[in-house]
């Protein structure tokens, strides 16, 4: 249930972000809103939940993004993984743990992004996106994550499963 509620839930805010990058102009950055997903995935849903949810909204990315095929996919899981272990020793209760997860989410994953799209293509280290971009993409990613905070607490109400990765 919660693993179709993600992927309708990241189709609907990838179309909006989507129009928004597009009508704001944004060329260098994009506002991650999939990401704020995954991460919360991550600290609020079961291990198997949270890695199909992951990787379906890192699918939808892809989709939405035109990068490499299988890109986003791996990226979101591997960001789900490391969150979920890092969530283990941190109260991640409140927004504010939450807005750091998905800060430090943000730039390891454009970071990685990058990279694996310059090491991959021969095109890649020509592309649009570029390391320049982060700081602006961690800053609006970080922010449409808060706003979108009361409307994943109605998605899962229930308090955090139990602490353990395998959990």
């Amino acid at each position: 249930m919660k693993f179709l509620a993600f992927s309708t839930l990241a189709l609907l805010l990838l179309s909006v972000e989507a129009v928004l990058v597009k009508t704001f102009g944004f060329e260098v950055t994009r506002i991650d809103v999939g990401l704020a997903l995954v991460v919360y995935a991550a600290l609020r849903c079961t291990t198997v939940e949270g890695a199909f949810s992951a990787f379906s909204v890192g699918y939808l990315l892809d989709v939405f993004t035109g990068r490499p095929t299988g890109l986003y996919p791996a990226l979101a899981v591997l960001v789900f993984l490391l969150v979920r272990g890092a969530g283990v020793v941190v109260d991640t209760r409140s927004r504010g743990p939450y807005a750091l997860f998905i800060a430090v989410a943000t730039a390891g994953h454009a970071v990685f992004a990058v990279f694996f799209s310059w090491l991959t293509s021969a095109a890649g280290s020509g592309h649009v996106f570029s390391l320049s971009g982060v700081p602006l993409q961690v800053v609006l990613t970080t922010l449409a994550g808060l706003a979108m905070w009361p409307l994943l607490k109605k998605i899962e109400p229930g308090e955090r499963p139990e602490p353990g990765l395998l959990r």
